[in-house]
C-alpha cells in the first residue's frame, strides 16, 4: 500500500476503504508518511469529499492514534457537551455544574481560543491560580470525587486530529464538513463518553455563517455520534450576535457566575437550561427535556449548581473566593462607553466584529503564542431589537492599553446597527438534530 495511490485514488473520487484510511493516518501520525502527501490527501477531500462511511472510518483512526479515557469504573453516565465556538458563548462553564449536581458525570476536555472566538481554558486561567493542565489521573480523580473535570487536550489524545489540524489550518483544507466532523468527533469520543450535546452555530459569530452549512454539520457530528453507539444530540443556535452581554475571560467568568445566582441574561440562561436538559435526558437523569431543564433551574435556585463550580474552583488550585466576589478576577483599568450615534432600534450586532475588537483588545490570539490579557473586554448594554436614543451606551469597553482601544474601535464601529423599524425576533435555538431527523 502507497500514500500516492491513495491519494490518487481519492482525487479520482473513488471511495477509500477503512484499511486505506488507517494506512494515511497511522503513517502520518508515526511521521512515515510525509506532511506533503497528508496536504494532497487533505486537499483532495476538499475537492472530492469523504463519504459518510469514509468519514466514520477517518474518525476512528483519529480517534484510535491515542488515548482513550475508560470510566467504566464511575457509576454514571459520562455525558458532554461540544460547542463550535462563537462570541460570548461560555455555557460550559454554567452547564457542567449544573449536571454534575445529579446522576451524571462530565468528563470534559476543552480548547484555547483562536482568532474571533474564545476558548473555556483562557476563560477559566483567568480565575488566579487555576490550574487547566491535569493528569489523566488528575482528571479521572476529579471526575470520581465531583462528577466534574475539566482539562486542555493532552498529546495523548487524538494526537493525529492535531498534526492533521495543524496542516489544514495552513493550507485552506479547514471548510470541509466531513474533515470537521472527523476532527471534532475524534477527540470527543475519546473522553470515554456515552453521550454528547453538541451546540453547532451560525451566523456572523460562527464559523458556519449560513444555517444550511450549520445543519449539515450537526447532521454529520450526530451521525458519527450515533454510529458509534454514543447517544448523540445537536442543537443549532443562532450567532448572529454576541451571546451574554459580556465578552472577554474574566468578564465571562463573571457573567457565568451570575447566572449560577440565578440572574444573567434571558439568552444565555435559555441556552444554558436547554443544553442541561438535554444533557440531564441523555444522562437518564430524566425523562423529557421539560423535566430536564427543570432539574437544572432546580440546581441553580438550591445553590448546589454554584456549590459545585466553587468546588471545582478549588480542585484546580483557583481562587474560590471568586465566586463571592468578583473582585478577585482580574479587572481592567479603563472603561470606554461606546454610545449609539442614533436613535432607533438595535437592528443587528455583528458578533464577528464584536469577536475580531476583543481579540484587537487583547481577548484573544491570532497565533497560538500570543499571549491574551484575561481582564479586558465588552459589557454589552444593547441587544437586538431593544429601543436606544442618540448616544445611548450600547456598549463599554473594558481596557488597560489606549492604543489597542483605538484599533478595537475600528471595529467596533462597524458592529451595530441602527433601525427605523424594529427588527423581527429570531428564534436563539434554531434546530434540534436527532438521530431520528440526521439521515441522508
Amino acid at each position: 500500500m502507497r500514500a500516492v495511490d491513495i491519494i490518487q485514488k481519492k482525487k479520482e473520487g473513488s471511495v477509500l476503504s477503512k484499511e486505506e484510511i488507517s494506512f494515511l493516518v497511522k503513517g502520518f501520525t508515526q511521521n512515515q508518511i510525509p506532511e506533503y502527501q497528508m496536504s494532497a490527501f487533505l486537499m483532495a477531500c476538499c475537492f472530492k469529499p469523504l463519504s459518510f462511511k469514509e468519514t466514520l472510518f477517518l474518525t476512528e483512526s483519529m480517534l484510535h492514534s491515542g488515548k482513550i479515557f475508560d470510566f467504566s469504573d464511575i457509576p454514571f453516565r459520562k455525558i458532554d457537551k461540544h460547542s463550535t465556538g462563537g462570541v460570548g458563548d461560555k455555557t460550559s462553564l454554567i452547564i457542567a455544574p449544573i449536571v454534575a449536581c445529579y446522576t451524571v458525570a462530565i468528563p470534559m476536555i476543552s480548547g484555547r481560543g483562536l482568532g474571533h472566538t474564545g476558548g473555556t481554558l483562557d476563560k477559566l486561567e483567568s480565575i488566579p491560580g487555576f490550574n487547566v493542565h491535569l493528569t489523566s489521573g488528575e482528571f479521572i480523580q476529579n471526575l470520581k470525587t465531583l462528577q466534574l473535570a475539566m482539562m486542555g487536550q493532552t498529546q495523548e489524545i487524538a494526537p493525529a486530529d492535531a498534526k492533521m489540524y495543524a496542516l489544514r489550518d495552513v493550507t485552506a483544507t479547514v471548510e470541509c464538513i466531513p474533515l470537521i466532523a472527523a476532527s471534532i468527533m475524534s477527540k470527543k469520543l475519546a473522553e470515554g463518553i456515552d453521550g454528547l450535546v453538541l451546540d453547532v452555530k451560525f451566523g456572523s459569530g460562527a464559523f458556519m455563517q449560513k444555517l444550511k452549512d450549520a445543519t449539515e454539520l450537526a447532521k454529520w457530528l450526530v451521525r458519527i455520534g450515533e454510529s458509534s453507539g454514543k447517544k448523540t444530540l445537536a442543537l443549532v443556535t443562532n450567532m448572529n450576535q454576541p451571546l451574554g452581554n459580556k465578552i472577554g475571560n474574566s468578564l465571562e467568568i463573571e457573567e457565568s457566575i451570575e447566572v449560577l445566582k440565578g440572574q444573567g441574561p434571558k439568552d444565555l440562561i435559555e441556552l444554558s437550561l436547554t443544553l442541561s436538559g438535554y444533557m440531564l435526558l441523555l444522562g437518564n437523569a430524566c425523562s423529557s427535556l421539560k423535566e430536564g431543564i427543570s432539574l437544572a433551574q432546580k440546581a441553580i435556585a438550591s445553590g448546589k449548581a454554584l456549590q459545585k463550580f466553587q468546588a471545582m474552583v478549588k480542585n484546580h488550585g483557583g481562587d474560590e473566593r471568586v465566586v463571592e466576589s468578583f473582585k478577585y478576577l482580574p479587572s481592567a483599568k479603563y472603561t470606554f462607553k461606546f454610545l449609539a450615534s442614533k436613535g432607533g432600534f438595535v437592528g443587528g450586532i455583528n458578533a464577528r466584529s464584536i469577536g475580531k475588537a476583543a481579540s484587537v483588545l487583547g481577548c484573544g490570539r491570532e497565533t497560538v503564542t500570543d499571549v491574551i490579557d484575561p481582564s479586558v473586554g465588552f459589557i454589552l448594554h444593547k441587544k437586538v431589537g431593544d429601543k436606544v436614543q442618540k448616544n445611548d451606551i450600547l456598549l463599554t469597553t473594558c481596557y488597560n492599553d489606549e492604543k489597542k482601544l483605538a484599533a478595537s474601535m475600528v471595529e467596533l464601529s462597524q458592529a451595530f446597527e441602527i433601525t427605523l423599524k424594529k427588527p423581527l425576533s429570531q428564534p436563539l435555538i434554531q434546530k434540534v438534530i436527532a438521530k431520528s431527523n440526521c439521515q441522508k
